[in-house]
């Protein structure tokens, strides 16, 4: 999954997007101007091949929101938890509707999925994590985001957690450096908890080593990715973490990275920021496509986006979700 520079697709765009090796599109904030430009330009992306490439974009709320003028601002996820410390009831409403609003303001104008909802417990140790985290405690993490997903869902969106299996304790931000959690398996349990219990399409894995555990990062690793298939049972699809994150570079250079991380077991690789590295990548990697990887890959990207054109029709329903949550900014 690779990025593009502007508002607008190049030829040099199309011919990548083209290559057999690219799977589906990460959209950023350079990438977006207003609601008309975003549509124009998901509806050209998927008019490129069938069956039509996946648009991702990371827009949880708070600071993590790549469209601004004309989307709904929507909350950092500790808002939610905040109102679950005083209205448990209240706080479900509300991330209900958030989910509701993301999905809907993206779905129709063209956006397949974001990278949400975050799971990782805030241990009060992660700046990069920080807001992002719903709570502290793994049980109304799964409240908040189990209301979230079904906001989500219901507009027909897939939804992504992130960071397998938690990002909360390691203090390092993986962007720029590599992190390190020492805890043992059964101390990262409640950190894993929220995986067991929600409905998710896909999953991230951290750049994170977890020592205690194995000498790789969870991404790289057979133990982890193992471990979410054989122990929590997830068979959806399981996603890197942008490989030219300095987190990753543990594994090598990105023709190594993407080795390391599709042997294994991602279905799905990220590499954003970094056009270079996409050109090497698909010049010097050759990889054996395995055919239950693309059927589960192929869960995140719905043929249409009738459902969230028709809400988002609706604007008195939109107005009041939304006037719902700007209570939580």
């Amino acid at each position: 999954m690779i990025d593009i520079a502007g508002q607008t697709l190049t030829d040099f765009d199309r011919e990548r997007l083209c290559h057999p090796l690219v799977g589906g599109l990460i959209l950023f904030g350079r990438n977006y101007r207003d609601p008309a430009q975003l549509e124009a330009l998901c509806e050209e992306i998927h008019a490129l091949r069938h069956p039509r490439l996946p648009i991702a974009i990371d827009h949880e709320g708070g600071r993590v929101q790549r469209c601004r003028e004309g989307f709904t601002r929507l909350p950092a996820m500790r808002r939610l938890g905040e109102c679950w410390e005083n209205d448990p009831g209240k706080a479900l409403e509300m991330a209900r509707a958030v989910g509701v609003i993301l999905a809907t303001e993206l779905r129709a104008r063209g956006v397949d999925f974001s990278f949400t909802p975050v799971l990782d417990l805030d241990w009060g140790r992660s700046g990069v994590i920080g807001d992002r985290s719903f709570h502290s405690d793994p049980e109304a993490v799964v409240a908040l985001a189990g209301a979230l997903i079904e906001g989500l869902h219901w507009v027909g969106m897939a939804v992504c957690g992130k960071h397998f299996p938690g990002h909360g304790w390691a203090e390092a931000d993986s962007h720029v450096a590599l992190p390190v959690d020492e805890r043992s398996l059964a101390e990262l349990q409640k950190d894993i908890f929220p995986y067991r219990k929600l409905k998710l399409e896909a999953i991230m894995p951290a750049h994170v080593i977890y020592s205690s555990c194995d000498a790789k990062c969870s991404g790289f690793s057979d133990y982890w990715i193992g471990y979410l298939r054989n122990n929590v049972k997830f068979d959806g699809v399981i996603f890197s973490d942008d490989l030219s994150m300095e987190g990753a570079s543990v594994a090598g250079d990105i023709v190594d990275r993407a080795e390391a991380a599709w042997r294994a077991g991602c279905d799905m690789l990220l590499v954003c920021n970094a056009p270079d590295a996409v050109g090497e990548l698909l010049n010097r990697w050759t990889v054996a496509h395995k055919p239950e990887r693309q059927v589960r890959v192929g869960r995140l990207a719905p043929e249409n986006a009738d459902s969230g054109a028709i809400l988002l029709e609706s604007a008195e329903y939109l107005e009041s979700l939304a006037c719902a949550a700007s209570l939580l900014l």
